[in-house]
């Protein structure tokens, strides 16, 4: 059994490195596809895979949150900032009545690839399922937008940004 008398800053470092272990898990696996089958095949997969794993994701936070299902986008917000991606990523999360706005402020994937010299990696289509599917877990009305997301044009400062609307 794991030392339960960690400190916060303990637990906090070790959700950290394991947020870290399970994205490169995912860009492993997602390189091990690409160089079977090709970029597009890999893509293809890749929205699979987060079509069955974001709602396992949103519903394991709902339940460690004490979220109920249906609860809006005030519950849409709360399990955002929970995701493995808010340990690793920067984001802002901006809600009103109506409308959530979800901005990635910093994206390691894309900030790796952009030290490399690589250009972004095409995410759009991939967020588009991950998002939703996350989204409509939290709360069946939710829909999502993509506001922009590589490969849409952005400044070298800018990542994706996504909307959720409640219908």
């Amino acid at each position: 059994m794991v030392n339960e008398r960690l400190t916060v800053e303990e637990l906090i470092k070790l959700i950290k490195s394991y947020a870290k272990c399970w994205l490169a898990h995912d860009g492993c696996w997602f390189l091990s596809v690409e160089e079977a089958a090709g970029t597009e095949e890999a893509i293809k997969y890749d929205r699979e895979a987060w079509r069955k794993f974001a709602p396992i994701e949103a519903r394991r936070i709902m339940e460690a949150r004490g979220l109920s299902p249906g609860g809006g986008l005030p519950a849409l917000a709360e399990a955002l900032r929970f995701r493995m991606y808010a340990w690793l990523n920067e984001q802002d999360i901006e809600i009103s009545e109506n409308t959530l706005t979800l901005e990635m402020k910093g994206c390691r994937v894309q900030e790796a690839r952009r030290r490399k010299g690589l250009a972004d990696f095409p995410c759009k289509s991939v967020g588009i399922v991950e998002f939703g599917e996350f989204a409509r877990a939290v709360d069946e009305r939710i829909a999502v937008e993509c506001i922009k997301c590589p490969p849409d044009d952005l400044a070298a400062d800018e990542f994706c940004s996504w909307r959720f609307t409640v219908s």
